[in-house]
């Protein structure tokens, strides 16, 4: 457990792609449990008109930047200055129709976006990731309801995207463990 803010060690969550929709939600939990976070966004995918309405559910002004998950040399500078600890990592592209049109787009920005957030979290020494993956890495569902052991087969290449950063997850979780 990530401690509260109020406490004598100051934890702070880095919400990557944290104006998005479940991004804005995660935003609003953590301010609701006390915890001091940073928005990191590009608004791809989101609107400016968020942060004011999460201030105003939240009651408080919210820290952002505004920053591409590609950007390796300022995602450094931004888990420095913020003291971060941990990231939730929601920054992506999530569209399974587009995806299928522009491939490239999709694996430059998921898995090279979630490569680059890597690099700089090590070189940080940040090992604290909760990384928001999707059920299209399942595929058609051999049975219901889905669970852990149910078969990958991303059938598209967002759900690709989301199951080739899980790879590159658990490959690293691999060497950590050694």
């Amino acid at each position: 457990d990530i401690p509260c803010s109020n406490t004598s060690f100051m934890s702070t969550i880095l919400l990557t792609g944290g104006f998005g929709y479940i991004g804005s939600h995660t935003a609003s939990v953590l301010a609701e449990k006390n915890k001091d976070f940073v928005i990191y966004d590009n608004f791809l995918n989101s609107k400016y008109s968020v942060i004011e309405r999460l201030e105003s559910t939240i009651g408080k002004k919210i820290k952002f930047v505004n920053g591409d998950v590609n950007d390796t040399e300022k995602l450094i500078e931004i888990l420095k200055k913020y003291r971060i600890n941990s990231v939730i990592h929601f920054a992506d592209l999530k569209s399974v129709r587009e995806s299928i049109i522009n491939p490239i787009k999709y694996y430059e920005i998921n898995v090279g976006g979630t490569i680059s957030l890597i690099k700089a979290m090590k070189k940080t020494n940040i090992k604290k990731l909760l990384f928001s993956s999707s059920a299209t890495i399942y595929g058609d569902p051999e049975y219901l309801p889905i669970d852990e052991n149910h078969p990958l087969r991303a059938i598209n290449p967002y759900g690709q995207t989301k199951l080739i950063v899980e790879n590159i997850i658990r490959d690293l979780v691999k060497v950590e463990k050694d």
